[in-house]
């Protein structure tokens, strides 16, 4: 209470800011104070996203614990005849709420976004003030239940997502997560015929008339193709009651569609104005993409084509900062699971970022969407919470064209029978059309789909006889535990002699080459088992990125990339499972490759495996031909796209291997590498993935410290210790200064406010020259 009582005395007498009025949505991020019990009272300045603890890489005893924010704000005196709201994506995971001193709201729940009408609070034209006490401790009632030292993730505290203000007229388009009716409020779109030649559906749009009197609206929605080409839709007049709400429905057709896929994501701008006497007093704007998805009785179809779904799991976390990233970090981690050869997520598990999920529409990314669950099921309370979190979860995320699959599961809970009805019951009364597909891990009717992991059957056969007419499964992890747990695969021979650690696919990058050619085997033999199984509709590996564990105190590894996403050699075989003819995003990883599981030193096997989506790969060593190969076809490759070559040259001599990639006999790609030489220079670069940095507001992106020989080589066994620094900008170089080099590269994380002034970055090595980076507006 003493803390409170602090909270809004220093807001009372705190100076006031810019005002935050704008007409619809304003961000609300900047200019908050923050402290926690740790601080000693002590208030910092931040900007949202924010983690309530910066922890170290590997996350021991991670913090939990209350924590406060703090912000003033005007709302000009222009609006006093308008309803303010405040909306929150993202609060780790309860919170209250006040404004003005008075305390207006409470949630519960981590994952998912609320908006809280502040309107009877706020002092229009003057200083107001908004206080938030958040906590991140552990509660069996707060999904996902499990205590955070039992849980194979980890929850990191604060305001992790963006917070927004909003302002409307008294009569306006409610928000989906604000409602508290069955069906949810806000606008939803919904094509239920789709075909080439049309596209039939309807748009639903939730008013609220907070007059005194009676209104009478119609509603207009356009739908904008990115030509610029446009259809209309107008709705006929309805009258809303004094302090009710009620729902427009317009039935909406679209000629000859720009379908949804994932090569062509065409997506629709979709604009809803409401009209008072032909006065637009609230509009709204959001996308979505039209598309047709079908479980048939021979698999999966998007569009009419049949596809064999190939995935990965992902986890929201970054190093340092945990869940507090940027919506361009959101799209930077797309477009590298885009690029590693993935046309599907899983959003392990938990709901994840509404602007990942943007980045999936863009990029052609299809996903399963996932509440919060992992090994707890809990009483009755944890069960309505659950529940509720489903009905937030649809309304969240139903205008996204890329989510496909719906898992309504507590993901390895042993649920009852009656919660699993609730859950299937509150999705469909949520999204009531046909199509709907939900995914439990249980293999029970209440779900589509059966979703299993892979190390939930038995060896060698796994999934691959599952059989039950033509009910489909989707194996939901594969590659780590079976792996990991057994230390067996098909392969017995490959296996022998290998120590414990070697046979494991968790492996870090800096493992060495054949435990990474091992990781890689591991996930190869795996996905060609799970491509034998006739009623498997797809996998997704476990997983994209290294990641933290609260039970464990070490990084779990089976990431086909690191934590700091740096690829290990398995990303690059994903990548050549993708055909190369596919035409994707600008930004992404695409076409003819091939690359050279080798750093080809005195270390390596002589046996040289190179990934390729091509028919025939060439290996040169200097230059001389060593062979010109067909893909290697037996039996722990006969299933997949794109077998791997592998090349015997019979002993190691140093200098440059090259691989020259051919496609019905035309070289299409080559790739090479060289043997390392003496450390001469760093090379220091900014990963963008295909996304600059936010000038305006904070954004976090990966810098690359790299270890060179003159010609460029990186030294894949300099462990070198690199020290960054910063010389001027509005940055912060996150972790430690000083990080040695990991297979010749240092990576650290650079957290940026603005770039109103140019960030400067310089990276020092003993006996090397100090390497600059300029990061300019």
């Amino acid at each position: 209470m003493k803390k409170l009582a602090y909270i809004i005395l220093a807001l009372s007498l705190a100076g006031c800011h810019k005002p935050e009025f704008a007409v619809r949505k304003a961000d609300f991020g900047q200019s908050w104070q923050f402290t926690k019990d740790s601080l000693g009272g002590v208030w910092q300045t931040v900007s949202l996203p924010h983690t309530a603890n910066k922890e170290p890489l590997v996350v021991i005893n991670q913090w939990q614990g209350d924590c406060w924010y703090k912000k003033e704000f005007e709302v000009a005196a222009s609006a006093k005849d308008n309803n303010v709201f405040l909306r929150f994506e993202g609060v780790m995971h309860e919170v209250e709420i006040w404004v003005n001193g008075k305390a207006v709201a409470r949630h519960i729940g981590g994952y998912t976004p609320f908006t809280v009408n502040i309107s009877p609070w706020v002092k229009f034209g003057l200083n107001n003030s908004v206080a938030l006490k958040v906590n991140n401790r552990d509660n069996k009632h707060i999904q996902p239940g499990k205590p955070l030292a039992e849980l194979d993730f980890n929850y990191y505290g604060g305001v992790y997502r963006n917070v927004s203000l909003i302002t409307t007229n008294k009569l306006y388009i409610t928000d989906a997560v604000a409602a508290n009716k069955t069906a949810g409020g806000g606008v939803f779109v919904h094509f239920n015929e789709v075909s080439k030649i049309k596209a039939d559906g309807w748009v639903k749009v939730n008013l609220k008339n907070d007059f005194a009197e009676a209104k009478k609206v119609t509603v207009k929605t356009v739908f904008t193709d990115a030509n610029g080409a446009s259809a209309e839709f107008t709705s006929a007049e309805k009258t809303i009651a004094p302090g009710a709400d009620a729902d427009v429905t317009q039935n909406v057709s679209i000629p000859k569609p720009k379908l949804w896929g994932i090569t062509n994501p065409d997506m629709y701008t979709v604009t809803v104005s409401v009209l008072e006497n032909g006065k637009q007093v609230d509009s709204y704007t959001t996308k979505t993409g039209i598309r047709k998805t079908e479980l048939r009785n021979d698999g999966f179809y998007l569009n009419g084509e049949k596809l064999f779904i190939n995935g990965t799991n992902r986890h929201q976390e970054y190093p340092y900062l945990g869940y507090a990233i940027s919506d361009e970090a959101q799209y930077r981690d797309a477009v590298k699971i885009k690029s590693a050869g993935y046309d599907f997520v899983r959003l392990s598990h938990y709901p994840q970022s509404e602007a990942f999920l943007n980045a999936c529409d863009e990029l052609g990314i299809l996903v399963m969407d996932c509440i919060s669950g992992w090994q707890f099921f809990g009483d009755e309370v944890f069960q309505k919470n659950s529940i509720q979190e489903v009905r937030d979860l649809a309304r969240r995320d139903r205008n996204h064209p890329s989510i496909i699959f719906w898992e309504v599961s507590l993901n390895e809970s042993e649920m009852s029978e009656a919660y699993m009805a609730a859950a299937n019951k509150a999705l469909r009364e949520e999204l009531p059309f046909k199509d709907i597909v939900t995914a439990g891990w249980m293999d029970n009717p209440n779900y589509t789909l059966y979703i299993p992991a892979r190390q939930h059957g038995k060896a060698p056969d796994y999934w691959t006889k599952y059989d039950k007419g033509n009910r489909k499964i989707f194996i939901a992890e594969y590659g780590d535990w079976e792996y990991y747990a057994q230390n067996a695969g098909f392969n017995q021979t490959a296996f022998s002699g290998l120590k414990e650690e070697e046979r494991t696919s968790r492996q870090f990058r800096e493992s060495g080459e054949k435990r990474q050619l091992q990781q890689a085997f591991n996930f190869m033999e795996a996905y060609n088992s799970n491509l034998k199984g006739k009623n498997t509709i797809g996998h997704a590996n476990w997983l994209m990125f290294d990641y933290n564990r609260g039970y464990s105190p070490d990084l779990e590894t089976s990431g086909i990339s690191d934590i700091f996403r740096l690829p290990k050699f398995v990303y690059y075989f994903y990548q050549s499972q993708r055909d190369a003819s596919q035409k994707l995003d600008k930004n992404v990883a695409q076409g003819p490759m091939a690359f050279i599981a080798s750093y080809w030193n005195e270390k390596s096997s002589p046996k040289v495996t190179v990934y390729s989506n091509c028919n025939e790969v060439a290996l040169y060593l200097n230059g001389t031909l060593v062979a010109k190969q067909k893909p290697v076809k037996d039996a722990f490759t006969d299933e997949l796209p794109h077998a791997p070559f592998v090349f015997d040259l019979g002993k190691f001599t140093p200098g440059t291997l090259k691989a020259v990639g051919y496609i019905n006999g035309k070289e299409v790609t080559q790739t090479s590498v060289t043997t390392a030489g003496k450390a001469a220079k760093i090379v220091l670069e900014a990963d963008y993935s295909g996304k600059a940095l936010n000038a305006d507001k904070p954004d976090m992106v990966f810098v690359y410290a790299k270890i060179v020989d003159e010609n460029g080589t990186v030294l894949p066994d300099a462990t070198t210790p690199v020290t960054f620094s910063l010389s001027s900008g509005n940055a912060v170089i996150e972790g430690e200064k000083t990080i040695p080099a990991g297979v010749g590269i240092a990576a650290t994380l650079l957290r940026t406010e603005n770039l109103s002034k140019t960030i400067t970055l310089t990276a020092s090595a003993a006996g090397l020259p100090i390497a600059t980076l300029e990061i300019k507006r």
